[in-house]
C-alpha cells in the first residue's frame, strides 16, 4: 500500500530536553537558591531545547501512573517555572502552558513561550509540566535492552506493516518502565489539577496550542471553578479527530495560497498559479521514476547524495505549509523541481527533517491518539481519495494502535466545551492542520469568547506581531470582547520568492 508522511504524522500538529540534572524536588534538603512554589521545592535551572535555553525554577512532583492503583508504580512531572518579571511580584493565578503534538514537551519549548508570554510574564508565573510521557515525565521512550534508542528501520517513509512492526517493538521496549495505557489526555488533566493543588493556587490561566487546546478544554470541563481564562491557539475542537482531516485542510491551505500568488503580479507571472496542480505535476513524474539527487546539506556544506520521491514532495509541502515564511519558498521550490532541478527540494528537506525529529515522543502520541481518536475515525470518502496526501495519512496515524496498548476516553470527552468561561481563540488564516472554521465551531458553546483570525498566518499565533500583548490586556481582564484588535490589521501575506534571493520589492 502506498503510504506517505511519517514527517508530517509526528507535527500533528504542530515546535522542541527537559530541565538540567538536580536533585528531584522531594530529595532531602533544599538545593541552594531553591525557592518554594507551595508545598513544591524548585531549584533555579534552565530549560529549553539544545537550540535555546532559558532561566527557570525546575522540579517535579510525583503523582500515581495509575490512579485506581496508587499504590503502584509512580512517575515524576518534570516541572518548571518561568517567574513573573514585574517588579511587583507574581499575582495569585499562574499561567499553565499546554504543549502540542500530541507528544510535546512543555519545558523544551520554554525559551518561545517565555518569548511569546512575555507581557503576560510581567505579572504572573508560567508554569511548564512536561506531560507525562514526554520531556522528563517518564518518557514513553522506544529503548533496547541496552538503553540504546530503537530506530525506525533506517527509513522515514516506511509502510503500514514496518510501522506496526515497530510500534509492536517499542511498546515491548516499555515493560517495567511505563504503562503506555495511562498516558491519555484525562490522565494529563488530572496531572495537571495536582500540579496546581501543589503550588496552592485557587485558579489558572489556561495557554494551550495545537494538541494542547484539546487538554485546555478537558481541564476546563472537568475543574471550571478552576479555571480564571483560557487562551486557545490553532484550536483543535473536542470531537475534532487528530489526523482524519488533514488531508483536506492541506489541500484548503494550499487553494488559499495559490489565491494569494494569483494576486501578486510577480508570482502570476513568474509561476503556475494554481500550487496544487504544480504539486501533481512534480508527484507524477517521481511516481514514475524516483530520481538520485546530488544537493548540499545545509547544515554542514558538505555534498550529499539521496533519492527523492514523491512521498519527499509532499512531505516538505505539508511542513513548510505550517509557517507563511516557508510556505512562501513552496512555489520557487516546486518550480525548480518542475523543471528537473531537484537539489534544493531534497536539500530542504533533509534539513526539515533534522530540525523536527525529537521533538515529538511518538509513545505518548500513540498512547493519545489511540486511546482518543482512532476509533472515532471512518475511512475517508472518494474525494480525500483524490487529494495530495490522500487518505494514506490517517491510515499511518492509526495503524499502531492494533498492537500499541492504550486506554479510552470518557463518554462525555467529545462534548463541546460549554459556559460562561472567558475564553479567547485564535487562528492562522492559512493553517493547514487547525483552520479558523475549528475555532469558530467551539466558539458556538462560549458566550464569553472571541475569536481572532490572524491574516496570512499559520499554525501557531501567540508571538506574532502584537498577540502578546494582547494576550496580557485578556489574561489582565478576562474580557475577550474589550481587547481592542486594530494592531493585527498590519498583519499581512508573506509574497512568495521569485528566486533565491528572496522576493520582488
Amino acid at each position: 500500500m502506498k503510504t506517505r508522511l511519517i514527517l508530517p504524522m509526528l507535527l500533528a500538529a504542530a515546535l522542541l530536553a527537559g530541565c538540567e540534572a538536580g536533585a528531584p524536588a522531594g530529595a532531602a534538603g533544599e538545593a541552594a537558591g531553591a525557592r518554594r512554589f507551595g508545598t513544591l521545592s524548585l531549584r533555579p535551572c534552565t530549560t529549553g531545547s539544545d537550540a535555546a535555553r532559558v532561566e527557570a525554577f525546575c522540579g517535579a512532583l510525583e503523582v500515581p501512573e495509575n490512579r485506581s492503583a496508587p499504590e503502584g508504580r509512580r512517575i515524576d512531572l518534570d516541572i518548571a517555572v518561568l517567574t513573573a518579571s514585574g517588579r511587583g511580584g507574581a499575582a495569585e493565578d499562574p499561567v499553565f502552558f499546554l504543549a502540542g503534538g500530541p507528544g510535546q514537551a512543555a519545558t523544551e519549548v520554554a525559551p518561545q513561550i517565555g518569548h511569546a508570554l512575555r507581557e503576560v510574564r510581567r505579572q504572573r508565573d508560567i508554569v511548564l509540566v512536561d506531560q507525562r510521557g514526554t520531556g522528563g515525565s517518564n518518557p514513553l521512550d522506544c529503548r533496547d535492552a541496552d538503553g540504546a534508542t530503537i530506530e525506525l528501520d533506517g527509513t522515514e517513509l516506511p509502510d503500514v506493516e514496518s510501522l506496526v512492526a515497530f510500534a509492536r517493538r517499542c511498546a515491548a521496549s516499555l515493560e517495567g518502565r511505563a504503562d503506555p495505557r495511562f498516558y491519555t489526555t484525562a490522565e494529563a488533566v488530572a496531572d495537571l489539577e495536582a500540579v496546581r493543588e501543589a503550588l496552592g493556587a485557587e485558579r489558572i490561566n489556561l495557554v494551550g496550542g495545537s494538541y494542547g487546546t484539546r487538554v485546555a478544554q478537558q481541564y476546563a470541563a472537568r475543574h471550571p471553578e478552576r479555571v480564571r481564562s483560557i487562551v486557545i491557539d490553532g484550536v483543535a475542537p473536542n470531537d475534532l479527530v487528530i489526523g482524519g482531516e488533514f488531508a483536506h485542510t492541506f489541500e484548503d491551505a494550499l487553494r488559499l495560497q495559490s489565491q494569494q500568488c494569483e494576486r501578486l503580479p510577480a508570482c502570476r507571472e513568474r509561476f503556475v498559479a494554481d500550487m496544487r496542480a504544480q504539486l501533481r505535476t512534480v508527484m507524477a513524474q517521481l511516481e514514475a521514476a524516483p530520481v538520485e539527487v546530488e544537493y548540499r546539506d545545509a547544515a554542514t556544506g558538505e555534498s550529499r547524495r539521496d533519492t527523492l520521491t514523491a512521498d519527499t514532495v509532499t512531505g516538505l509541502a505539508f511542513m513548510f505549509s505550517y509557517a507563511p515564511q516557508t510556505a512562501s519558498l513552496l512555489p520557487l521550490v516546486m518550480d525548480e523541481a518542475d523543471q528537473g532541478r531537484y537539489a534544493p527540494l531534497m536539500a530542504l528537506t533533509r534539513m526539515m527533517g533534522e530540525q523536527v525529529g525529537g521533538q515529538i515522543n511518538r509513545g505518548m502520541q500513540w498512547s493519545v491518539l489511540c486511546a482518543e481518536d482512532a476509533d472515532r475515525y471512518r475511512a475517508a470518502d472518494a474525494e480525500a481519495e483524490d487529494t495530495l496526501l490522500g487518505p494514506e495519512v490517517a491510515e499511518l496515524f492509526f495503524a499502531p494502535c492494533a498492537v500499541w496498548p492504550h486506554g479510552g476516553r470518557g463518554e462525555a470527552f467529545s462534548a463541546p466545551l460549554r459556559g460562561e468561561l472567558p475564553v479567547l481563540l485564535l487562528s492562522g488564516e492559512l493553517d493547514p492542520v487547525t483552520p479558523p472554521a475549528y475555532a469558530e465551531r467551539v466558539l458556538q458553546a462560549l458566550p464569553n469568547g472571541r475569536h481572532l483570525v490572524l491574516r496570512g498566518q499559520g499554525h501557531g499565533t501567540l508571538g506574532l506581531g502584537c498577540v502578546p500583548k494582547l494576550l496580557a490586556q485578556f489574561i489582565e481582564s478576562t474580557d475577550a470582547g474589550a481587547l481592542d484588535a486594530e494592531c493585527l490589521d498590519s498583519m499581512t501575506y508573506v509574497p512568495p520568492f521569485t528566486s533565491f534571493n528572496g522576493w520582488d520589492p
